[in-house]
């Protein structure tokens, strides 16, 4: 019998509350999220999935409370969720469909967009796509790879701001100082950023956040950044298949050309999207009792 020597912990990051920095589409987004997982995913609706349907929607849990019974009977003879349900109508609502993680998460967006009317804020979606690079001024990151990416944009006349974060050391990349004169009329910040709160507010303001990292055991700047709502587009290599979705990860820099593409010319599709990562999960506050266990263990426990 082979036993395990080690566990794998990810590194706990201390996520500060950052709500007073979120412009308002941000705001809006994160009480949507919390309106629809607590119907969603509340002890007594857990596996609910929202769909049109004209067909009785059938009990899924033995412990839905009586003095809900009444609420239920009128929601399973609409023909369609309303945008002025309540969260409490929200949460009577019965299971019907599919338990697929897919089909929920896609029914949710779409629910979503139906019952919270994510179009509204037609001023603000109609500002450029805000990109923000957040990491060390050095080759590892491969500045090379994501400048030359904006500069093809640049070319094609796509519109874009720009957020160049990151601490600068001895020996910086030539092509910093390139791509800061082609790019001038994009720029909204250039450099490392000294107050964490400045730090912070900028990712708040920006809507994604691109990494085109070489060299990445983690990366908590993007964790960060997706914690302000940043939409992350990053390498499908290294550790970050494990942290993000497959819809955030690119194979090569002509995939990540072309998402940045669509986005510039329709910004709405990042400011409207549902975050599918969990950033909760790499918290202090989630992994502190796992660290606890394991330095506290004694030396002759499995671990």
């Amino acid at each position: 019998l082979i036993r395990p020597k080690c566990q794998v912990l990810y590194f706990p990051i201390n996520f500060p509350n950052v709500r007073r920095f979120l412009p308002p589409h941000k705001l809006r987004r994160v009480a949507r999220m919390a309106t629809l997982e607590d119907a969603l995913d509340g002890d007594l609706f857990k596996g609910l999935t929202l769909c049109r349907t004209n067909e009785n929607l059938k009990e899924n849990s033995d412990s839905v409370k009586k003095s809900k019974e009444s609420e239920m009977q009128d929601a399973s003879n609409q023909e369609l969720l309303n945008p002025s349900e309540t969260v409490e109508e929200l949460k009577s609502a019965k299971y019907s469909g599919s338990t697929s993680p897919y089909h929920h998460e896609a029914k949710l967006q779409h629910v979503a967009s139906d019952l919270f009317g994510m179009k509204n804020g037609t001023e603000y979606q109609q500002r450029p796509l805000h990109i923000v690079w957040p990491h060390r001024w050095e080759h590892d990151k491969d500045p090379e790879t994501f400048f030359r990416v904006l500069l093809k944009l640049k070319e094609r006349g796509r519109v874009f701001k720009l957020s160049v974060l990151g601490e600068t050391f001895t020996d910086v990349p030539d092509i910093f100082a390139e791509a800061r004169k082609e790019l001038d009329s994009s720029v909204l910040h250039w450099g490392f950023l000294q107050g964490k709160n400045e730090y912070l507010q900028t990712l708040c303001l920006a809507d994604v956040v691109i990494s085109t990292a070489k060299h990445e055991f983690f990366g908590v700047a993007m964790l960060e950044a997706v914690h302000c709502g940043c939409y992350p587009l990053c390498p499908k290599a290294l550790v970050y298949p494990e942290i993000f979705p497959a819809e955030y990860l690119y194979s090569t820099p002509e995939q990540l050309l072309k998402r940045l593409h669509t986005f510039c010319k329709n910004p709405h599709i990042v400011r409207n999207h549902f975050l599918k990562v969990k950033t909760d999960r790499f918290s202090w506050a989630t992994l502190r009792e796992k660290f606890r266990s394991l330095l506290t263990a004694e030396a002759s426990e499995d671990l």
